[in-house]
């Protein structure tokens, strides 16, 4: 009872409503209606898998996935086997159901990495042929055809001779007894032809009267010389509705002989619908696929910017108000928080959130909030919330509050057969709530102890002062509130973790014109300890603001960094390539001068050879050979200047990004020292600076070591991991972990243990990109199966 009451308390049931309209078929939108929420983990994986495929292959396809043809087909399906004689219609919305199951499996075996639903539709049996039966003997309209038997056919051959016989018959009539007839005019009352005849002149056509006009002046009369046609008509149409029922029956047959497999492919084609209606209605609310994680793990329930989708759909689709999204990070141990505040500030809002997420997940949706999306899979989500705007009858009271909390407390007794309590999620608006303040409070504080014991995380508004303490008592516990700005007397729906919510009412009341005297008495019947902790939470609220300032501000300059390092990296690689191409042009025009100098030099060897060589000719031939030389011999580089020795505060340059930069320390044993050029920091060899005149530094000569004895051999020390050489990675992001990283290398003096696990493996590429470029890491493996396989890494210090 507690399961469905929760349900309706979290509006679960509009945002089944909701994700009806994704459906494309009748039978997946019923069936969002009345959608199931899985008992078992392995079943909300498996739906999520198949939201995740169908919403990649909706990426793919230009119109998505196409249900066209797929009708609700069970009604006829239950009668057929029934014995009974399938309309039409009926028989059509079979055939053409079977054809749209087969473009859809068409689709999906045409496409990669989708496996789960490859082999869902595996099991699918399409029947082409009795698709095809149904078509040959039913038209689009849904009538028996011609062809559908021989019999048929000759029947309504007989039919349409039989109707031209009485027409012709009836127009002779007509012509001949123009003047007793209303109008030239056949027509038909039932299956019979007659025409409309003046009532006074019955008596010129003899007949059978089947119908008379409002005013009674015409009479509709079947000519007594056409009733034996009419009978015989009458007795032909039978036959062709009997064998339009034997041609009808024996369909039926042929479908109740499937009706199995009919009802399999059914299911496997609402199963495909309502995993198309997950995929589009979680890519309407821009939402994300969520991971289920083990708090037992120390893994921790990451909630960004977590959107209600009920208010969502009010924003777009009735003109709500902008939708104010939360950010829910809850750590492992704490299991009960408590959110302080104003009223209408959001508490309510975050509480129904959260219970939505979590339902959402289960049914395979994805959870709109921004990666990752990491959540607990709850056993069971249990509500007490007195929202009187969700509720079809006021439980507000005390007594109410008290018998929906014993029905929850009930609940999370049940022992399941291994003999553990459910991980349950427990939702309570205000708690203790609609009583004396003492005793809610106390019953406040025992109900929030009992279910920190029982239930794996609740989260509950309240306005007792005392459940604030409760955070410095207990470790499970945690302070949220929702944020109030003083200046406009509103709240700014934001959640604020680790500070209680301070009493506002004393200054709302005071700017809303509350008389001075009257505000200054409450406040000495406040007391002076609550007006102190009210300016400790104001001063903690004031701080958390600096703080988020600074954090944006340092956002900035990050950004700032990226991109001029990004600009620094683009002219490095300009000049590298306008280089490389300058020294293949010159290579290019070396290559010309050396080849015009061989052909010149050719030259004067050959005019030697002509004829007897004097002293005058070898002389000239040495002239034009040094002639030569000094045309296409490159000039000599410009002497070195006086190197120099850069000293910090120097300002030098650097010659492959021509960029000028400030020395910070000076040249180490190895020729490196550090730099600075705008904000970024970096080692450079001597060899890559100049001073800003030109002069290269003078290299290091490093003495030479006097030889030394080597020390003996020492025995390898064996690698043991323990608690100090192993560092917990899992649920940090990159930057933070390579700070870890760092510190935990440089004080290493072994092998470390990296655990960093599986997730979605962004974090373990970024811890290996780090070792790799770490100079103290020498290499680094995944660990043994024993201490976690790919989820650890072990990297060797040098």
């Amino acid at each position: 009872m507690i399961q469905s009451e929760t349900l309706e308390l979290l509006e679960w049931y509009r945002l089944c409503q909701h994700l009806s309209t994704f459906a494309a078929t009748k039978l997946g939108a019923i069936a969002s209606l009345h959608l199931q929420i899985p008992a078992s983990q392995a079943a909300s994986e498996q739906l999520l898998e198949q939201t995740k495929e169908v919403y990649q292959l909706e990426s793919r396809l230009a119109s998505g996935l196409s249900f066209e043809g797929i009708q609700d087909i069970g009604d006829a399906l239950e009668r057929s086997e029934l014995q009974g004689i399938l309309a039409g219609d009926e028989l059509l919305a079979i055939a053409t159901t079977l054809a749209g199951a087969r473009n859809l499996r068409r689709i999906i075996d045409n496409q990669e990495d989708i496996p789960i639903l490859t082999e869902l539709v595996a099991e699918l049996r399409t029947y082409p042929e009795l698709e095809q039966e149904i078509h040959r003997c039913i038209d689009e309209r849904g009538q028996v055809t011609d062809r559908a038997s021989t019999k048929l056919g000759d029947i309504r051959t007989e039919l349409r001779k039989l109707r031209s016989q009485i027409t012709q018959k009836l127009q002779n009539i007509l012509q001949v007894k123009s003047n007793a007839v209303q109008e030239q005019l056949i027509t038909q009352r039932g299956d019979r032809f007659v025409i409309p005849v003046k009532a006074p002149q019955k008596d010129a056509i003899p007949g059978i009267v089947h119908d008379t006009s409002t005013s009674g002046a015409t009479l509709y009369i079947e000519p007594n010389s056409v009733v034996p046609m009419g009978n015989q008509l009458r007795q032909t149409i039978r036959k062709e509705q009997a064998e339009e029922e034997a041609i009808r029956r024996a369909l039926t047959e042929k479908v109740a002989a499937v009706k199995p497999d009919l009802e399999r492919l059914l299911a496997i084609v609402t199963t495909l619908d309502m995993a198309t209606a997950r995929a589009r209605y979680s890519l309407w609310l821009k939402a994300n696929p969520p991971r289920f994680i083990d708090r037992q793990e120390q893994e921790i329930i990451t909630l960004r910017q977590l959107h209600h989708p009920l208010l969502v759909w009010q924003q777009q689709h009735e003109q709500g108000h902008a939708v104010i999204p939360v950010d829910l990070l809850i750590s492992p141990h704490i299991r009960v928080v408590t959110i302080t505040g104003p009223n209408t500030g959001g508490k309510t809002v975050t509480l129904k959130t959260l219970g939505l997420a979590a339902l959402m997940a289960k049914v395979g949706l994805f959870v709109p909030a921004r990666e990752p999306v990491e959540i607990p899979w709850f056993d069971q989500v249990l509500a007490d919330i007195g929202d009187e705007q969700s509720l079809q009858q006021s439980l507000s009271t005390f007594s109410g509050h008290i018998r929906r909390i014993s029905r929850i407390l009930n609940a999370l007794g049940t022992e399941d057969r291994e003999g553990s309590h459910p991980h349950s999620l427990v939702l309570l608006d205000e708690v203790g709530a609609g009583t004396d303040p003492a005793e809610g409070s106390a019953l406040a504080i025992a109900l929030l102890q009992y279910l920190a014991d029982h239930a794996q995380l609740t989260v509950a508004t309240t306005h007792f002062g005392e459940l604030k303490a409760l955070k410095y008592e207990d470790q499970r516990f945690e302070n949220a509130s929702v944020e109030f700005d003083d200046a406009t007397l509103s709240p700014t729906y934001r959640l604020l973790w680790g500070i209680p919510g301070r009493s506002n009412a004393l200054a709302i009341a005071l700017r809303l014109g509350l008389k001075a005297e009257v505000v200054e008495q409450a406040k000495t019947q406040v007391g002076e300890a609550t007006d102190e902790v009210n300016l400790v939470i104001a001063g903690l609220e004031a701080q958390r603001r600096r703080q988020e300032t600074k954090a944006a501000e340092a956002q900035k300059i990050l950004q700032q960094a990226e991109r001029l390092y990004k600009e620094v990296s683009n002219k490095a690689a300009a000049l590298q390539e306008r280089e490389q191409s300058l020294r293949a042009s010159q290579e290019v025009a070396v290559q010309q001068a050396i080849t015009q100098a061989k052909g010149e030099i050719a030259k004067v060897i050959r005019r030697l050879q002509q004829g007897t060589a004097t002293a005058q000719d070898a002389q000239q031939a040495t002239n034009n050979l040094n002639q030569i030389a000094q045309k296409y011999q490159p000039a000599p580089p410009p002497k070195a200047k006086p190197g120099f020795v850069p000293k910090i505060g120097d300002r030098i340059r650097i010659s492959q990004f021509g960029q000028t930069a400030d020395v910070l320390t000076a040249p180490d044993e190895d020729g490196e020292l550090t730099v600075r050029f705008g904000i970024m920091k970096m080692t450079v060899k001597l060899e890559d600076i100049e001073s800003l005149d030109g002069q290269k530094p003078e290299p290091i000569t490093k003495a030479k070591p006097a030889p030394v004895t080597p020390p003996p051999p020492a025995q390898p020390v064996l690698a043991i991991r323990t608690s100090k050489n192993t560092v917990d990675l899992r649920g940090k992001r990159v930057a933070d972990a390579e700070y870890i990283l760092d510190k935990a290398i440089s004080e290493a003096t072994g092998p470390i243990w990296i655990i960093h696990g599986h997730g979605t493996g962004k974090l373990r590429q970024g811890v290996h990109a780090f070792l790799e470029q770490h100079p103290r890491v020498s290499r680094h493996e995944p660990a043994e199966q024993s201490d976690g396989g790919s989820g650890v890494t072990v990297a060797h210090i040098s």
